[in-house]
């Protein structure tokens, strides 16, 4: 089962690849215009003096109607392509983290690897959802499959641990109530940054600026639809995230006798809680401009990637389980 989910972890990493590549054919020919192709007019034409001496004029061409724009039907194409694409990447992707867990006989989560495929597979189902209720914003799925293909291509290569025993630190139902929450809440957040950075470059590009990275979002939706879906992922990605603090903090009072120590994991999880209340917060301030909430939620998930590479990597603590210290 081990080998099996490494197989299917591959095939969703190239699955994921090929749909960016299709979103990507979709996002260049997406907003070719129709172009009108006529006969060519031709000029009156003197022939000649008649006998009451005026002119005979030769006949107009008429014109011909426009072509059918091939173009955008082939952009259409490679969007349901892309979107089936990143549905089958999905499956592929759930098969991969349900094997893991079967062949450790665990919930697949014990350590950095397992936590990375498993986020990753929560943001990608929480875009699926997004797309089938709202297609128009299928174009965003370009910038959601390279996330995917980076962080799982990342955590292949560099965070891979082999199937091991949960650890008996982590043996407690607290593990699958905490680590669960944290976990749900990261992948919302995870689909929640796309929208955010499509909107500060789409915003810029409505208000007139031409220089990159604004240039690559011309193509993107409204920036209020963009808006509206960062602030919705956030809203509902929040409440979660702030139970499964309080469930940690219960764990660590029954585990180690004290709800809160400071600790690195602790201190961070901390920091993102506080940045993106202060995102909810200036997002329901009519005086705060929606680019500067926005700013605020895209530093609230640096401070996640803060907590998990940064923590893991750097400092050492009652938390470090990732298996790659």
């Amino acid at each position: 089962m081990s080998a099996l989910s490494d197989q299917l972890v591959t095939f969703a990493i190239l699955a994921y690849l090929i749909a960016m590549i299709s979103h990507a054919v979709e996002f260049a020919l997406g907003n070719a215009r129709k172009v009108a192709v006529a006969a060519p007019v031709r000029e009156l034409v003197g022939a000649g003096v008649g006998s009451t001496g005026g002119t005979v004029d030769e006949p107009v061409a008429p014109v011909a109607p426009p072509r059918p724009d091939r173009s955008a039907a082939r952009a259409a194409l490679a969007g349901r392509i892309a979107a089936w694409l990143t549905t089958l990447a999905a499956a592929l992707h759930l098969g991969a983290v349900v094997t893991r867990g079967i062949a450790a006989e665990r919930m697949p989560w014990g350590n950095m690897y397992e936590f990375v495929l498993t986020v990753t597979w929560i943001g990608v189902a929480a875009w699926l959802v997004v797309l089938w209720k709202q297609p128009s914003l299928r174009r965003l799925g370009l910038f959601l499959t390279l996330v995917m293909v980076l962080l799982l291509a990342f955590a292949e290569l560099k965070l891979y641990v082999q199937v091991v025993p949960l650890m008996p630190a982590l043996q407690s139902y607290w593990f699958i109530i905490h680590v669960s929450t944290i976990i749900f809440a990261s992948g919302i957040f995870l689909l929640g940054v796309v929208p955010a950075a499509a909107y500060l470059m789409r915003a810029g590009w409505e208000q007139g600026r031409r220089s990159f990275p604004y240039t690559l979002a011309r193509r993107l939706p409204a920036a209020d639809g963009l808006e509206r879906l960062t602030f919705t992922t956030h809203a509902f990605a929040f409440p979660i995230f702030t139970f499964a603090v309080i469930a940690g903090a219960i764990w660590a009072e029954a585990a180690w006798g004290r709800a809160w120590g400071w600790d690195p994991k602790e201190t961070w999880a901390f920091i993102s809680w506080v940045v993106y209340a202060g995102y909810l917060h200036a997002r329901a301030t009519p005086s705060v401009k929606r680019n500067v909430a926005t700013w605020i939620a895209v530093v609230g998930f640096l401070t996640m990637l803060m907590n998990l590479f940064g923590v893991n990597f750097f400092f050492t603590g009652l938390h470090s389980y990732a298996g790659v210290n």
